[in-house]
């Protein structure tokens, strides 16, 4: 919907110019002119019509919805956010369902103000996909509800949009906001995705399962027939109670999913290409397929994309890269050949297992060469591969995964670098935290540290239609090219226009001349799905009257907001008609005995059996998650200190889980094992910051912290110490702590950690001692943004020399 009182300004930050809005291109760089429309909370736009331009910059499409005419432009990002943005911050990772916070507009009459919140990636036509009037009457208006185009869709479609809602109802419910899913006019939907208009805070009472059923139970009248009885008995156990977790429910939809996949064919196509870019004298990107020819890849086979952005320079990154790539086309490319058996938990480990088998090579090379700090060389990773009907998006780093359809480009990675983890941890919007000077640093990067503090991010997509997925490395993805781009250069390909060899070359100019600081590197990924003509519309069957249990609980340990992920996804399979119990026990009573025997009887066996006896009774009490358990992406999993990145010590008679008095020794280092130096004790009042959460090979955590402000004062039970603090310890302590330089202690006491210091400290230490009531204040969040730097961050692959 044209607005013709506003001027659209380029989104390219070296041109800027003015445009008519009726223009496709800047007139002066030539750069697609990008048309973000923005969906505003609240009523306070309903005073202004269409046609009016809000501070200076915001066009009136309809009530609610603006076009942002200055779109290379940050806008307004306040510090001090209200507690009903903070859900949309938290669930960020979920980006391709739930809008994001782009700014703040401050509307000023007279003496008072307003605040207007704006929400980008809301569900509104973003673009003229469609031809003709039907375009100009489309463009900056609302995609239609769920509710009023479910009884046009295919079975195929509606299992997949359900399935997308159960895997929502987790995240949004620890978030206090579940209720979003219940309002008719909040969720939308663009061709096969759902997506949310904004957040629907619980006011009361949190919804149910049961509720949600009974809301599904309305749309029975225009459900497919093909799985007609199959969602009426769905609908009947979740309000009856019997599926009792939205795990539960997402198996089953899981299973009718598969089912009805088999009615589809899906065939690929891949093209794959890598430049070094006009700055750089080598390449430390690479990809697989080897570059420059096409792919195909049949129903019955699965389709493999790999793009690996190095970092360390030429004998580094390089070398970085390419080993990732083998590691990874070998175990990969093993797994599952028959893709009409693919089971989400098993391929999701699997997955999960061969980024740590490259995260592992890298690294044990690393550890050869003896590259230690900044000059281990590592890469980032994206990674794409199918499976039946579905497609498995694997990632580590800040390399980028597009998911492109008819009817628009969606990201659907977030990237593991400071300014996205400041978003997901709640303190910040995405477009203020990226203003920051190391708000580009990694958090996480293959090779950089051992597979235990490494968190791959594994996502599923139900494939019901042709699409693309363009894998890349940031020499593409910088300042915005893809958004800018996506329409003219990817778009034609979904309409047959356009060859993918000819779309993949040009993407690869796009990010020499419109970005050039970089190499750059892509694959495309072309799904086209087609009905099999000997396969018709088959009855599901009912799910089981047992409610299936998942055959992992999902922890959280990624994701500080969404204790249960749609992420990664850990199912269950639909339960035999036969039990197992009988033959478990039967086992198990055999295992036992053998044990027993073997203790008793075999020398040497019960001195191996005790210690880990004893190490059993001491962990019992703090479960540690498995270390192949699935995450969500972000980079810390601190699930005792969830929600809080800044704690207090308050202590001041430190004891540890068992209430034994403790020393609050600071270690150093990049692992957690009980031998390494001790930085120093932390002292009483001090503020921490929580980094991320490791085990050593004792199955205990370690939490890896920051410090933010150093206390004064150091209670009796840190006072003894083993190890004489080094010459240079002492004299850094002193300098940034006074208080410590006047105590003088003993050559055999560690001195107090100073601000800035990092390290690592056992979680069961620590926990105990922490202030649960601490709030930190602005002031004290600032000044540990500018006196910390996460110990765990690598630089990103820009920088390399």
């Amino acid at each position: 919907m044209e607005n013709p009182a506003a001027t659209l300004y380029c989104s390219n930050t070296r041109c800027q110019a003015p445009n008519p809005q009726s223009n496709k291109f800047c007139q002066q760089c030539r750069t697609p002119l990008l048309r973000r429309y923005l969906w505003a909370i609240g009523r306070e736009t309903d005073a202004y019509k269409p046609g009016d331009v809000i501070a200076g910059r915001y066009a009136v499409v309809s009530p609610s919805v603006l076009l942002e005419t200055k779109p290379g432009m940050p806008p307004e990002t306040p510090q001090e956010l209200p507690q009903g943005i903070v859900p949309y911050l938290k669930l960020s990772p979920y980006g391709l369902h739930i809008p994001q916070v782009y700014g703040r507009v401050t509307l000023m009459d007279g003496r008072k103000s307003s605040e207007i919140w704006l929400l980008e990636d809301a569900p509104i036509y973003a673009s003229s996909v469609l031809k003709g009037r039907e375009a100009a009457d489309t463009e900056g208006q609302l995609l239609p509800e769920l509710a009023s185009v479910w009884k046009d869709a295919p079975a195929m479609r509606q299992l997949n949009w359900l399935w997308q809602l159960a895997t929502l109802w987790q995240p949004l419910s620890s978030e206090g906001v579940a209720s979003s899913l219940f309002s008719p006019t909040l969720v939308r939907v663009e061709g096969a995705i759902v997506r949310l208009l904004e957040l629907q805070p619980d006011l009361k009472k949190a919804p149910t399962l049961q509720q949600l059923g009974q809301l599904w139970s309305q749309w029975l009248p225009g459900v497919s027939s093909a799985i007609a009885d199959f969602f009426q008995h769905l609908c009947s156990q979740l309000v009856e109670g019997q599926i009792r977790t939205s795990e539960e429910l997402v198996a089953l939809l899981d299973h009718a999913l598969q089912d009805c996949g088999r009615s589809q064919i899906h065939t690929y196509e891949i093209f794959t290409a890598t430049d070094k870019g006009p700055s750089r004298n080598h390449n430390e990107d690479a990809c697989y397929p080897p570059g420059g020819q096409v792919i195909r890849v049949s129903n019955d086979a699965n389709a493999l994309a790999i793009v690996c952005d190095g970092i360390g320079g030429h004998e580094g990154g390089e070398v970085a890269s390419n080993l990732a790539i083998n590691t990874l086309q070998e175990r990969v490319g093993k797994l599952l050949a028959n893709s009409n058996n693919c089971d989400p938990t098993t391929l999701t480990e699997e997955l999960e297992l061969a980024v740590c088998a490259a995260n592992d090579a890298i690294s044990e090379q690393n550890d050869t060469e003896q590259r230690s700090d900044r000059q281990r060389m590592g890469t980032t990773l994206v990674m794409a591969r199918s499976c039946a009907h579905e497609i498995y998006i694997t990632h580590v780093g800040d390399s980028r995964v597009y998911w492109i359809t008819r009817n628009n480009c969606h990201q659907v990675t977030q990237d593991d670098d400071l300014a996205s983890r400041e978003v997901r941890l709640g303190y910040a919007l995405y477009r203020s935290a990226v203003q920051q000077p190391t708000s580009g640093s990694l958090v996480q990067a293959l090779g950089m540290a051992s597979s235990a503090t490494l968190h791959p991010t594994v996502q599923r997509f139900v494939l019901d239609e042709d699409c693309i997925f363009l894998l890349c490395s940031d020499g593409l993805s910088d300042n915005d090219r893809v958004d800018q781009f996506w329409q003219s250069e990817i778009q034609p390909i979904l309409e047959g226009r356009v060859a993918l060899t000819t779309a993949g070359t040009r993407l690869i100019q796009i990010a020499n001349t419109q970005n050039g600081h970089d190499n750059a590197t892509i694959a495309l990924v072309h799904c086209k799905v087609s009905s099999a003509k000997e396969t018709g519309e088959t009855q599901l069957s009912v799910p089981q009257t047992q409610p299936i249990a998942p055959a992992i609980a999902s922890s959280g340990a990624k994701t500080v907001a969404a204790p249960s992920r749609m992420k990664t996804q850990r199912l269950a399979s639909p339960p035999s008609a036969r039990s197992p119990w009988g033959l478990l026990l039967g086992i198990l009573l055999l295992l036992g005995l053998g044990g027993v025997l073997a203790y008793l009887l075999l020398p040497g066996v019960n001195e191996l059996i005790d210690p880990l006896i004893g190490l059993g009774s001491r962990s019992a009490s703090s479960p540690s998650p498995s270390p192949s358990a699935s995450t969500a992406p972000t980079p810390t999993g601190v699930s005792a200190v969830e929600g809080k990145k800044l704690i207090q010590v308050s202590n001041s008679n430190p004891r540890n889980i068992e209430g034994n008095t403790i020393r609050l020794a600071l270690r150093r280092g990049l692992l957690p094992p009980q031998n390494q130096e001790i930085v120093g004790v932390i002292p009483t009042d001090s503020i921490l910051q929580v980094i991320s959460e490791a085990q050593d090979r004792q199955q205990e955590s370690w939490l890896q912290v920051s410090v933010c402000s150093a206390g004064t004062g150091i209670s009796e039970g840190q006072q003894p110490a083993l190890v004489k603090p080094s010459p240079e310890r002492s004299q850094s302590t002193a300098r940034e702590s006074p208080s410590a330089a006047k105590s003088k202690p003993s050559p055999l006491s560690y001195l107090p950690v100073g601000q800035g210091d990092g390290g690592w400290i056992r979680k069961g230490d620590l926990l105990p001692n922490v202030d649960p009531n601490f709030a930190p204040t602005s002031a004290q969040r600032n000044e540990c943004a500018t006196a910390t730097t996460p110990p765990a961050s690598v630089p990103t692959s820009t920088s390399s020399p």
